[in-house]
């Protein structure tokens, strides 16, 4: 339900060079479309499986994921969960398990501004298929009834969990995009590559180096609506690697009798969230985590954003828009003194 970016800096394809007798390995590209974005995985490694091994196992990867958490899909494990109206204990895959656990973390830290049962009020809005309308308080208030993390059960020992009313539905799309990159990263390591930067819908998981031993470096998007450009430049240090989650507001908003009504939702309130930030890129060790909090920022604002993050130890770039082009950014302690990145 966010619109995030992160767009490649530099070319990092690199160039064969030979260095007395032996060959530096080439960096291998794979890129298509999935969950309704594309994607980019670039990997090297001295014994790398072959190229079209590593895809068709990219293309597990995806399909699983798909058939997990696809709301997409009719015959997904989540679309069947949505339909049902059992407040019955169901089974879970793990994974879903694991995402509804980080969902709840962030939901109680962040002061229940993170919540994945709102579908229900994104279509109210509009945002769902853009036929955009603001609804009335009575309208936003019998939706909300339905809504609300509070009112899912999770059994993890068992694997399994449950809705206690039956109109309850789960949307794990502001993780999915940060879960998906998670899931590659994992497949790549499994057969020991330990060089790689995975993007999908413009999330990360970066680790390692380039083959020259040059680190990686990606661009921040710029949050100017109508073009795609990158602002600032990440350089990754952390050879261990690291999570990259950018979410905004610049890309995904409509305007009514002169008020832009943007697609974060407060869970609160059930309303668009009302500040100047527009743009929240959150860095951490597993992409699914961060990109909860990246959208969890853009519905806490700059102000509460900040002190939610200092608080947590979350490294924060936080871009706010005051008029067509007046931007200001600011960074949370974490941030400032992360050695694994460099910011500029």
């Amino acid at each position: 339900m966010n619109t995030r970016a992160l767009l490649p800096a530099t070319s990092i394809i690199a160039a064969l060079v030979l260095v007395g007798c032996d060959r530096i390995p080439e960096i291998e590209l794979a890129q298509g479309e999935a969950q309704g974005t594309t994607y980019h995985v670039k990997w090297w490694a001295e014994d790398a499986p072959a190229h079209d091994d590593i895809e068709a196992d990219l293309a597990g990867v995806l399909t699983r994921i798909d058939e997990e958490i696809s709301t997409y899909r009719d015959d997904s494990w989540i679309s069947r969960f949505n339909a049902s109206r059992s407040t019955d204990w169901q089974d879970a895959p793990p994974e879903v398990i694991h995402l509804l656990q980080v969902a709840r973390q962030v939901h109680e830290r962040s002061e229940g501004c993170y919540d994945p049962t709102l579908a229900p009020l994104f279509t109210l809005w509009g945002f769902q298929d853009e036929n955009f309308r603001v609804p009335s308080e009575h309208e936003i208030g019998e939706v909300m009834a339905h809504t609300g993390l509070e009112h899912l059960d999770i059994d993890a020992d068992q694997g399994r969990i449950r809705k206690t009313i039956p109109e309850l539905s789960l949307d794990l799309s502001s993780m999915g995009e940060g879960h998906s990159v998670d899931r590659i990263a994992a497949m790549l390591e499994s057969h020991g590559i330990d060089n790689y930067l995975a993007e999908l819908g413009g999330d990360m998981r970066i680790r390692g180096a380039k083959p020259d031993d040059e680190p990686w470096r990606v661009g921040i998007e710029a949050p100017t609506p109508g073009e795609r450009r990158a602002g600032n430049i990440v350089t990754v240090n952390d050879r261990e690697g690291l999570s990259l989650n950018t979410s905004g507001t610049y890309r995904r908003y409509f305007d009514d009798s002169g008020h832009a009504y943007g697609h974060i939702l407060d869970p609160r309130s059930g309303t668009p969230a009302t500040h100047d930030l527009v743009s929240a890129t959150v860095f951490g060790t597993e992409a699914a985590v961060s990109d909860a909090w990246a959208t969890t920022m853009l519905c806490l604002g700059r102000e509460e954003g900040t002190l939610v993050a200092n608080r947590e130890g979350l490294p924060v770039y936080l871009i706010e828009r005051h008029g067509d082009n007046d931007f200001t950014d600011s960074r949370t302690a974490a941030l400032e003194q992360s050695q694994q990145l460099t910011l500029e």
